[in-house]
Order: structure tokens, then sequence, then C-alpha cells
């Protein structure tokens, strides 16, 4: 691909007709967020049963995988090219996409891009807009006054990293990725903030070390130049998914996933909500979140 390394951890089921499915993660997390999700399919199922074929990349630019070019601007749509590449050179005619975070707007711009993306499914929303109307259209619950409360207070005091990111990625990806307490700090305090249940040490350690030793933190950040624009609306301009689009709400998120909201976005087929879980939901919650997809899956897709 160009030049590019693209890292991934696959299952490959031996089914001739087993569902493409390709998991996409966002910062700071990685491929390892996935890895429970993998554990519980190779439990259930064996090689010559499963009915899918998982792939986890390490989006570009982001730890095991190299990054673009340095002397032009690299996008969320060039990252979108690269991953699915990686999917047809795998042999692939048709796939779902599934992301959250960074890894959402991947996820939507392969589905608006390619005709073989036939299927999207999210749990975080492709957009950074706070929702005025509850999940049925119409007034909000308390609960979702809460909801909305939480995200706006994040929108006013806790998304200074990524204004930061967004316009000084260069001089704040050489700060941070100085020391390895620097980046811990960095990155640390997301796991523990925007998780219901905060992951386990191990699990906070693993995905910063593997930023800290792949020296990939500066370059993992750049997606943010084009995420966050001046109107506060991530990647202005994406159209309406046509395609089946689900999404899982895991209600600790830090924006909220209303059904309204997101059918604005999209051809809404599946929404689940769930009461536990955050932003972290395949660390925090993987039997949640495989049974979301696989339903999804089923739900979608035709032979």
């Amino acid at each position: 691909m160009k030049g590019l390394t693209v890292h991934f951890v696959a299952l490959f089921s031996e089914k001739e007709d087993a569902v493409p499915i390709t998991l996409l993660h966002g910062w700071p997390g990685s491929f390892i967020e996935f890895l429970p999700m993998a554990s519980l399919l190779r439990e259930k199922y064996l090689p010559k049963d499963l009915p899918y074929h998982i792939i986890i990349p390490s989006i570009p630019g982001y730890t095991l995988s190299s990054g673009g070019p340095l002397d032009k601007e690299w996008c969320v749509s060039d990252s979108a090219r690269v991953l699915h590449i990686l999917m047809l050179e795998l042999g692939f005619k048709r796939y779902i996409a599934h992301g959250g975070d960074v890894g959402s707007f991947l996820a939507t711009t392969m589905a608006v891009s390619y005709e073989q993306c036939v299927a999207l499914h999210l749990n975080s929303p492709s957009s950074l807009i706070i929702p005025e109307e509850g999940s049925n259209g119409k007034e909000l619950s308390n609960f979702e006054k809460k909801i909305i409360e939480r995200a706006k207070s994040w929108a006013e005091e806790g998304k200074g990293y990524a204004i930061e990111h967004n316009t000084r990625p260069a001089t704040i990806g050489l700060a941070i990725n100085s020391n390895p307490l620097s980046l811990l700090s960095w990155i640390g305090e997301k796991f523990i903030e925007w998780s219901d249940q905060t992951p386990s040490i191990d699990e906070i350690l693993t995905n910063v070390s593997l930023y800290w030793f792949t020296n990939s933190f500066p370059r993992s950040i750049y997606p943010y130049r084009t995420i966050f624009s001046k109107s506060d609306e991530a990647v202005p301009g994406f159209p309406y998914v046509i395609k089946p689009l689900g999404f899982s709400w895991f209600t600790s998120e830090i924006m909220p996933g209303f059904q309204s909201a997101i059918l604005k976005q999209g051809n809404l087929v599946f929404h689940r909500t769930h009461d536990k879980g955050g932003h972290f939901a395949a660390i925090e919650r993987p039997m949640d979140m495989l049974q979301d997809i696989e339903d999804f899956a089923h739900l979608v897709w035709q032979v």
C-alpha cells in the first residue's frame, strides 16, 4: 500500500460464507481494545464454525502501523482508503465496518466512499454536535438531561486535549512524547475519565506502552486536524449514510447516542442502549459489544 506497513490481528473462518468484519479503534486506544472480543469468539466457535472473518488493524499512524508521509496533509479519508485496500487485498469483496472514537470517522468514511463496505456499526457518534432533543425526538427526560449536561461539561472543560491535537499537533506531540510519564498522564487520564468502570492497570499500561515503544504518539494525533473543525462539527460535510447503520450506545460514552440523533446521520436499522459501559466499551463490556455486532451482522448481511 504505497510504502505503508499495516499491522492487523485476525480471526479467519474456514466457512465459505463467513462475514468479513473490520473493527477499528480510536485514540488513545489500539487494537488491544478488541482482543477480549476475539477471545470470546475463539471460546464460542471453532474455526470451521466461526461465522465471521474478524480483522482488527492498527489504524495508520497508530502503534504498530506506519503513518502517512510527512511532507503533506494526511487526512481521515487517506487512512480510510488504506484500511479499505487492506480488506480488498485480504480477498474480501464485501465487508462490514465497525468503529469507535477516531475509528467511527474512519468506518463512516469507508461506508460512504466504497461500495464494498456494505454496512456500518458504531459505538461513538460521527458528530460532535450535542443533541437538543431526546431519544424519542421530543422533550428530554431527566436521565437524558443529565447525559446532555455531562456532554456539555466535557465540551467546556474536557476537550482541551483535542483542541491542542487539532491546532498544535507537532508541538504537543513532541512535548508529550518526551518521556513515558508525560505520555502516561496524557493517555491514562482518558481511560479513567471516559470509562464507566476504569480498565485495569495492565490494560492501561499496555496501551500506553504500545504508543511509547513505537514512538507513535506524535503521528497518532494528526487525524484531529480534520476531526475537529472550527465549527466543532466532526468531519464537516459527512453525507447521510444510506447503507444499513447500527449503533450501540453505552450511556457513559462522552457524546450522547440518542436514537433521534443517530437517525439524522444515516439509515439506522439497529440501535441498542446499554446502562453500563463508556467510551472504551470493547474493553469495558466486551460481551455486550460482541453481541451487538453479531446481531447487527445477522440483520444486515445478505449472501
